[in-house]
């Protein structure tokens, strides 16, 4: 953390959970949390990513305010007092886990997820117990799609547009509960603008989007996270120097991802830096 003081015109003074903390001008409420190592849950935020504020899970209460407040996009202004842990704000987030919980699968959810509903002691059947309606999941060679866990956080669109790929080959379509990520005009995936960079699938924090691999390997019941090990490497494909976490398990790649601190990738990688390992598992068999 970047020693300040009040000299620095950059600065404001804030109340954090009743401490006076020192913030920048242009920090977010999260950003200034972060840094004095208070815990915050999110879904649609990503650090890498534009705030998009719709899970709103990470509100919290800010005096003088009528609303909880998005701490992800709201910046911190002189003399704010925060409170990121009132009742009205873990009720809140406890109803919002619950909502979700009865409209999509969240078995698949990240370990930040899972975290947080077991801190709140989230009900999930609370609103009734989640039945599949939209019953579509959709295969690709490289992924699949599977939109009963798509909690619409804007992560894959996000990615998909201005903040990594620039390919703009999904969009949300319809309203309401029916609202679902789509290619332009609904047509299937190969035909739509996508390059199978697979950005959308690093970003994505339930399940809804995952490689093909991991898919299979959960159906058979052999993906097995304990046992598998994670290696960080250079990609050979060209000589930009993209970073690449090889996920291994029984000796074998399974999945690729690249760090989120990378200041090369910011977590995005090609279609060759994410999937084009199949024949490093082909070169292992001859050599078997």
């Amino acid at each position: 953390m970047i020693e300040t003081t009040l000299a620095d015109p950059r600065l404001v003074e804030i109340t954090l959970n009743g401490e006076t903390a020192l913030a920048h001008a242009d920090a977010t409420i999260l950003d200034v949390c972060r840094a004095q190592d208070v815990d915050i849950p999110t879904m649609c935020f990503l650090e890498t990513l534009t705030p998009f504020n719709s899970c709103r899970l990470c509100v919290v209460e800010v005096a003088g305010s009528r609303t909880l407040i998005p701490s992800c996009s709201r910046t911190v202004e002189v003399g704010m007092e925060i409170t990121t842990e009132s009742e009205r704000v873990a009720n809140t987030r406890r109803i919002l886990y619950e909502m979700y919980a009865s409209t999509v699968d969240l078995s698949l959810s990240d370990d930040d997820t899972r975290r947080w509903m077991a801190k709140y002691e989230v009900k999930p059947g609370r609103f009734g117990e989640y039945e599949s309606h939209r019953k579509v999941k959709i295969q690709d060679d490289l992924y699949i799609r599977d939109y009963d866990k798509c909690v619409m956080c804007y992560r894959c669109v996000a990615a998909c547009g201005t903040e990594a790929q620039n390919t703009f080959a999904i969009d949300v379509a319809g309203r309401g509960l029916s609202s679902t990520i789509s290619t332009e005009f609904d047509v299937v995936l190969p035909d739509s603008a996508c390059v199978y960079c697979g950005n959308c699938i690093g970003v994505c924090p339930t399940g809804a989007l995952m490689f093909k691999s991991e898919y299979d390997m959960r159906e058979a019941g052999s993906w097995d996270e304990s046992r598998q090990t994670v290696t960080t490497t250079i990609c050979s494909f060209c000589g930009v120097g993209c970073s690449l976490d090889l996920h291994v398990q029984d000796n074998r790649i399974v999945k690729v991802s690249s760090p989120l601190d990378h200041d090369v990738t910011d977590g995005h990688l090609c279609i060759k830096g994410r999937f084009g390992y199949a024949h490093i598992q082909e070169e292992a068999g001859r050599s078997t």
